[in-house]
């Protein structure tokens, strides 16, 4: 019996690609990040060892909540509008072109958009095992399983 398996595209219109807006934060905080939506440009292609994201921000939503990876670095580019970048070193509004990077354990971050208009960015990750999510402002945890799925817990390690 052979394994029949689908090949990737070459290139994609990257608007083609579902969006997606369920976010996987447990209820007290799933709300914060409605009105965001994310394209998964590195899904559609296959790839395993990092992530590729368009994702759009409506007016009044949030990136995630405030936070920092163990494992993975992040990278974003702003391609329209402008978001207010928030870290645990200050705060400042990022406009088209403009870029930013959080190597592992480094800087907490997430970006706001406090405007009347949709921003759009891209966001980049490595997808290394093993990582896990800190928040400082929150009552929140993230871990991952073997599989990679992520679990959020209480700071306590109680599961939500």
């Amino acid at each position: 019996m052979t394994r029949q398996t689908t090949k990737p595209p070459l290139a994609l219109n990257a608007t083609d690609i579902p969006a997606r807006s369920r976010s996987g934060y447990p209820a007290p905080f799933a709300a914060r990040v409605a009105g965001r939506m994310k394209r998964k440009l590195g899904d559609a292609f296959g790839l395993k060892n990092i992530g590729v994201n368009l994702t759009r921000l409506e007016p009044g939503a949030e990136s995630a909540l405030l936070h920092r990876h163990t494992v993975a670095d992040e990278f974003i580019y702003i391609l329209t509008g402008t978001p207010t970048l928030i870290t645990d070193r200050g705060e400042i509004e990022l406009a088209p072109g403009m870029c930013a990077g959080f190597p592992a354990g480094g800087v907490a971050h997430h970006l706001v958009n406090r405007t009347e208009a949709p921003v759009e960015y891209l966001e980049i990750s490595d997808r290394l095992p093993g990582d896990a999510g800190e928040y400082p402002e929150d009552d929140l945890m993230a871990v991952q399983d073997e599989a990679g799925r992520w679990r959020f817990l209480h700071k306590d390690g109680t599961p939500y």
